[in-house]
């Protein structure tokens, strides 16, 4: 192992070379996802067209041309994410024994398919309901016409909070079991803490989601089942050790 060791330098070098690769593929993303920014923010406002509303403003004499930079931005980094998820490994995986190799590989791969599945979740279910419920609130006023007017900033924002949100909780159950696998917790640990993680996944909804119960629960009842899920995951990969323990244990003798 100490003769596999690189020098300092050569792990920067290394390092550099990674980050270029890294930043050559959001650059190429972004420049064709700026071609394509009104495609891609017609596609993120349809929600919005759905839910009944026509229109969408900008105040700002800029603000229509961030926004199309910040979807273009937006859009190539979860395009470049195996790209630079590929790129990391690469610079990692040298350092790393077979049998880590193979026990973190499962939850690199799993990362995106989780992310795209909350951003799903987000944009099929939770953005419509939120839209629904939020734009019901137009209407006669004590004599005045109330009428939603969204900025596409703002909105943009909204859509962006619920998509990265709701992406990033569903990969919860990869941090759980890469913390078991590290040995920060336990499955026991894990398993005695469930009622209290139930109030913590409630508590994340309500910070992450909107403030309307409809979207809190959406984003909630999923992290419990995925919480779940990953407690299922861990008993069984420590079923897997303890029986690869016992073998090795029988071999000795």
């Amino acid at each position: 192992m100490d003769s596999s060791r690189a020098p300092l330098l050569e792990h920067l070098i290394e390092l550099r070379r990674r980050l270029l690769w890294s930043m050559g593929a959001v650059g190429v993303a972004f420049a064709v996802c700026l071609y394509f920014s009104r495609d891609i923010l017609g596609f993120l406002v349809h929600p919005l067209v759905v839910a009944g509303q026509g229109k969408v403003v900008y105040t700002q004499i800029f603000e229509a041309f961030v926004v199309e930079l910040k979807v273009a931005f937006f859009s190539a980094l979860m395009i470049a994410f195996p790209v630079i998820a590929n790129q990391i490994w690469k610079f990692v995986a040298p350092g790393l024994y077979k049998q880590e190799k193979r026990a973190l590989l499962p939850f690199i791969c799993a990362t995106p398919i989780l992310f795209l599945m909350g951003a799903s979740l987000a944009y099929f279910v939770a953005i419509p309901l939120a839209l629904h419920y939020l734009l019901s609130f137009s209407g006669n006023l004590g004599g005045l016409q109330q009428e939603a007017l969204p900025a596409v900033g703002s909105y943009l924002s909204f859509v962006m909070q619920f998509l990265f949100g709701f992406g990033a909780a569903f990969l919860l159950p990869v941090l759980l079991m890469l913390l078991e696998r590290g040995g920060i917790i336990t499955g026991d640990q894990l398993r005695g803490f469930r009622r209290y993680a139930i109030v913590l996944n409630f508590a994340i909804a309500a910070v992450l989601s909107p403030p309307d119960v409809g979207s809190m629960m959406l984003m909630a009842v999923p992290l419990v089942i995925l919480y779940e899920f990953a407690l299922i995951g861990i008993r069984l990969t420590e079923r897997k050790r303890a029986k690869i323990a016992s073998d090795t244990s029988a071999d000795a003798a």
